[in-house]
C-alpha cells in the first residue's frame, strides 16, 4: 500500500512539474516571440523610420538578434547560480526579468517623440529579455527531467519545449486580433502593437504563481544534501566537457535557424512584403496555425524519443526539415494564402520533431554537478549560431540575390551542421542522472572519446 501512495504522490508530483513548466516556458517565449513579430511588422517605422524602409528593417531584425549575443550571460548566471542554489530560484527570478522588460517595452517612445533614445532604450530593454531567455530555457527542462523516471525522461522533456510553439501560438494569435480586428490599419502601428507587451504584467502574475508552488528538483536536493555543489560550474563545464557544449551547440543551431525564420519575425515581413503581398492579419493567422502544428510534432517527438531514442528521432526532424526548406518559399512565392498554410504545416513537422527531445538529450549528456550550466550554455550557444541573426542573413540574402532561393540553400547548410553534430553525439537513455552516478556520467558522450560507454543502452552512433 505505501510502494502505491509513494507512486501515486511520485505521479502527482510530475503532473504539477509538468504544467508549471509548460505554463512558465510559454508565458516567456510569448514575450520573447512577441518582440520578433512586432519587429517584423512595426519597429522599423516606429524606432528606426530615419534608417529607411529597407535598411530600417534589417535594424529592427539585428535588434531581434542582439538579445542573442547575451543569452550566453544568462546561461552563465542561470547554470552557475542554479547549480549552486537550485533549479527553482532561477526559474522565478528568469520569468520576472522577462516579465518586466516585456511590459516596459509596451511604454516605449517612439523616435519621432523622443529621438535616438528610443531606440537605445528599445536595445537596453531587449538585451534584459535575452538574458533572462538564456537562463529561464535550463532550469524549465531540469525541472521536468529530473523529476521524470528513466523510461519517459523523453515526454518529460517535451512539456518545456511545448512552451516554445505555444508562446509564439500565443504571440502571433494576439498579434492577429490586434491587427485584424481591435487595432487594424494604421492603428496598430500608432497603438495597437503595445497591448500585447502590456499583456505580460498579467501572464506573469500566473506564471509567478504557478512555479513558486513547484518543489525543486530531487537530483539538486541531493547534492544540497551532500554538499558536492560545484565552486565555478562554468569552468569546471568548459575544462571537462567543452566538446560536448560545442556539439550540442551545434544539434540546436540547424532548430533555432529554421525556427526564427519560419515562424518568427522574417516571415511575416517577408510574405506582407511587395514580393509577396499577402494581408499582415491573414499571415499572422497563417503562423499561428503552424505554431499549432509545431507543438503537436513536438509533444508527439517525447514519446518517440522515448520509443525509438532521441537521436533516431532527431534524425528523422532534420530529415523532414532538410526536405522543406525549398518548397517552403516556393508555396510561399505564390502568393496563396492556402498555399502559406500548408508551407508553414509542412515545414514544422520537421521543427517538431527535432525539437521535442532536446532536453532530454541534453539533460541526459551533462554530470549532475555541472548540468544547469551545461544544458543553459549549450542551448545559448546554439541560438547565437541559430536564430540570433537568422531574419536579418535572410534579409540580407533577399536584398542581394532578390530571390529567396539564397534563404533556402542557408537553412540547408544550417540544417546540415546539426546532422553532423547529432550523428557524433551518444544516446544515452538510461544513464542515471543523480549525484550518486557522478563518475559514469563524467565517461564521455561523443564518438571521440574512446573510452568505456556508459551502461543502460548507450550507443556509440
Amino acid at each position: 500500500m505505501s510502494t502505491t501512495l509513494s507512486n501515486a504522490a511520485a505521479r502527482k508530483t510530475q503532473r504539477r512539474v509538468a504544467f508549471a513548466t509548460i505554463v512558465g516556458t510559454t508565458i516567456e517565449w510569448y514575450d520573447f516571440f512577441i518582440y520578433a513579430t512586432a519587429a517584423g511588422l512595426v519597429f522599423a517605422s516606429v524606432f528606426f523610420a530615419p534608417a529607411g524602409e529597407s535598411i530600417g528593417l534589417l535594424l529592427a531584425f539585428a535588434s531581434v538578434g542582439i538579445s542573442f549575443l547575451f543569452r550566453p550571460l544568462g546561461a552563465f548566471l542561470a547554470g552557475h547560480f542554479g547549480d549552486r542554489l537550485g533549479r527553482r530560484p532561477m526559474l522565478v527570478m528568469t520569468l520576472i526579468l522577462m516579465g518586466a522588460s516585456t511590459t516596459l517595452i509596451g511604454v516605449l517612445p517612439t523616435y519621432e517623440t523622443a529621438g535616438i533614445l528610443a531606440p537605445v532604450m528599445l536595445l537596453l530593454l531587449r538585451i534584459l529579455q535575452g538574458i533572462s531567455a538564456g537562463g529561464e530555457w535550463g532550469g524549465a527542462v531540469l525541472m521536468a527531467v529530473e523529476h521524470a523516471p528513466r523510461g519517459r525522461r523523453g515526454r518529460a522533456g517535451a512539456f518545456p519545449q511545448l512552451g516554445v510553439p505555444l508562446g509564439m501560438l500565443l504571440a502571433s494569435g494576439v498579434t492577429a486580433v490586434m491587427t485584424g480586428w481591435i487595432s487594424p490599419g494604421e492603428a496598430f502601428i500608432q497603438w495597437g502593437w503595445r497591448v500585447p507587451f502590456l499583456l505580460s504584467v498579467v501572464l506573469i502574475g500566473v506564471g509567478y504563481m504557478v512555479r513558486r508552488a513547484v518543489e525543486e528538483s530531487p537530483v539538486f536536493e541531493e547534492i544540497a544534501a551532500k554538499k558536492q555543489q560545484t565552486k565555478v560550474p562554468a569552468a569546471e563545464l568548459f575544462r571537462k566537457h567543452w566538446k560536448l557544449v560545442l556539439l550540442a551547440a551545434f544539434v540546436f543551431a540547424g532548430n533555432n535557424a529554421a525556427g526564427y525564420m519560419a515562424t518568427g519575425g522574417f516571415i511575416p515581413s517577408y510574405a506582407t512584403g511587395e514580393a509577396v503581398g499577402l494581408d499582415r492579419t491573414d499571415v499572422l493567422l497563417a503562423i499561428t496555425f503552424g505554431a499549432a502544428t509545431w507543438f503537436v510534432f513536438t509533444f508527439l517527438s517525447g514519446f518517440l524519443a522515448d520509443k525509438i531514442g532521441r537521436k533516431r528521432t532527431y534524425l528523422i526532424g532534420f530529415g523532414a526539415q532538410a526536405l522543406m526548406v525549398f518548397p517552403l518559399f516556393w508555396l510561399i512565392n505564390t502568393g496563396s494564402l492556402p498555399l502559406l498554410y500548408l508551407a508553414l504545416g509542412l515545414f514544422t513537422i520537421g521543427l517538431g520533431l527535432s525539437y521535442g527531445p532536446q532536453a532530454a538529450w541534453y539533460s541526459e549528456i551533462f554530470p549532475a554537478s555541472v548540468r544547469f550550466s551545461g544544458v543553459s550554455i549549450s542551448y545559448a550557444i546554439g541560438a547565437i549560431l541559430g536564430g540570433a541573426f537568422a531574419p536579418t542573413i535572410a534579409q540580407a540574402l533577399i536584398n542581394a540575390t532578390g530571390t529567396s532561393t539564397a534563404v533556402s540553400f542557408y537553412l540547408l547548410g544550417m540544417t546540415a551542421l546539426s546532422v553532423g553534430a547529432v550523428l557524433i553525439l551518444r544516446d544515452r537513455p538510461g544513464i542515471d542522472l543523480s549525484i550518486n552516478n557522478q563518475a559514469e556520467q563524467e565517461v564521455g558522450a561523443t564518438v571521440f572519446d574512446q573510452r568505456r560507454a556508459p551502461a543502460h543502452g548507450v550507443t556509440l552512433v
